[in-house]
């Protein structure tokens, strides 16, 4: 999205200066853009990979029959419940707001899913799907692999281009050029992780000596290098640790029994301390400005550009789906979520979680709102997900009994009311300045 043409966009929106926020709320939902991340999953390494790590055989995860799941990353009988019970939510949500009439037939035609590429992905949007219009078959809009998703991966898609050097600088200059120093900031979520994966209490001194033919993941040096089109900037042994870790989160988000969380080591609060390392491994990669401009500007320029589509009624290039849809929902990854997250500066807080976090199935809400008393656009963010404890039980969701949702402030742009409201030409001239026009189209 260029620079001038948005400045233009936001003058023929808005001819006069920007409107003040309206003490009340008298606004009406136009269209909701859902962008959210995939259910729970399967672990991202095998069992045998992961044994490397540890000193006792990770669980099984099982299928609804019982029987082993061993492909990896791919949702989960419970993701698939989960996801279904939060598209029932937004359901009951957005027919509460007016623009889903609970005729699913009639309503499929202002809904627009869309998908990145991997199974688990879209598996993941066929379960939303399932709960938002139980009544109709929505059309899933992804690219089939090999081919890349370019709102998801631009750089893999050719859309933007990534300069690894310059990545491996940015990161390293967050850190002052001393990654090591992570050893200690986090000293007491390593000496966790060490003690779950080889079994001791983590009050013991001196710890248990690592076991001959297994990897202390948390002694693997954290270094920062270049990166490929896989992964952008190479973390060293932040990265093993992140793959080390990542199956707690997934038992108990899956309702394995507690005494296969983290071999009965964990609950959901020591989760949370240890995935501060995911977090890192997560905020350093997609979070640091140069690379969240790169790789997530293409998806920014068409959520604003279908905002504004739906505010003017006119098709624009680089909008998703028509200026007539409700609803738009997008799903991918944590790093997608992240990476946005990062080029907006966004910040959440949920309970059961740390800041930031990008919860499964959660999902970042930008409404599109008309006040009724001035006519004035006005764009609502929120972050909405599930609980730990919501996720593991398959809490049933409803208006009274929703899923955590935290307002989130929009900087430079969202007043000081409740809901952090932002005038839509406001919306549009922030965005014009954090996106990178040269890492963005107005076709893919």
């Amino acid at each position: 999205m260029k620079p001038r043409s948005l400045q233009l966009l936001a003058l023929a929106l808005f001819g006069v200066p920007f409107l003040a926020a309206q003490t009340s709320d008298d606004t009406i939902l136009k269209q909701a853009i859902i962008f959210g991340r995939h259910a729970v999953r399967t672990p991202n390494s095998t069992n045998a990979a992961l044994f490397n790590f540890s000193v006792q055989q990770f669980p099984v995860f099982t299928d609804a029959s019982g029987n082993p799941i061993t492909a990896t990353s791919v949702i989960t009988p419970n993701g698939a419940t989960d996801e279904t019970l939060l598209g029932g939510y937004f359901r009951r949500w957005l027919t509460q707001e007016g623009i889903l009439t609970g005729n699913d037939a009639a309503d499929a035609n202002f809904v627009y899913l869309r998908a990145d590429d991997a199974p688990l992905i879209t598996d993941t949007a066929r379960f939303f799907a399932a709960g938002l219009l139980p009544a109709a078959k929505l059309t899933l809009n992804a690219y089939t692999a090999p081919a890349n998703d370019p709102l998801f991966a631009p750089v893999a898609a050719g859309v933007a281009l990534l300069d690894y050097d310059t990545a491996a600088a940015a990161v390293n200059g967050r850190l002052s050029g001393n990654a090591t120093s992570l050893t200690s900031v986090y000293s007491a979520e390593l000496a966790l992780t060490r003690s779950v994966l080889l079994n001791y209490p983590v009050s013991q001194s001196p710890p248990t000596p690592t076991p001959s033919g297994k990897l202390d993941v948390t002694a693997v040096p954290i270094a920062v290098t270049t990166g490929n089109s896989t992964l952008p900037v190479g973390l060293g042994g932040l990265a093993e640790v992140a793959e080390a870790i990542d199956p707690f989160l997934m038992e108990y988000a899956n309702g394995l029994p507690l005494a296969q969380v983290g071999w009965g080591q964990l609950n959901a609060e020591s989760i949370g301390q240890i995935y501060r390392l995911y977090d890192l491994l997560l905020n350093l990669e997609y979070k640091t400005t140069y690379l969240a401009r790169v790789q997530s500007s293409n998806l920014a320029s068409h959520i604003v550009r279908s905002l504004v589509q739906a505010a003017t009624g006119n098709a624009m290039p680089g909008a998703l789906a028509t200026p007539s849809t409700k609803v738009i929902a997008l799903i991918a990854a944590n790093t997608n979520i992240v990476g946005l997250a990062g080029l907006f500066h966004l910040d959440w807080l949920l309970p059961t979680y740390q800041p930031d976090d990008a919860a499964l199935g959660g999902a970042i809400v930008f409404e599109l709102r008309q006040s009724q008393s001035t006519g004035e656009y006005i764009v609502r963010t929120s972050y909405v997900g599930q609980t730990l404890d919501q996720l593991r039980y398959q809490t049933k969701l409803t208006l009274a009994a929703p899923p955590a949702t935290a307002p989130v402030f929009f900087p430079g742009c969202s007043i000081g009311n409740a809901t952090f409201d932002c005038p839509l030409g406001k919306f549009v001239q922030v965005v014009n300045q954090l996106i990178d026009p040269h890492s963005a189209d107005l076709v893919n």
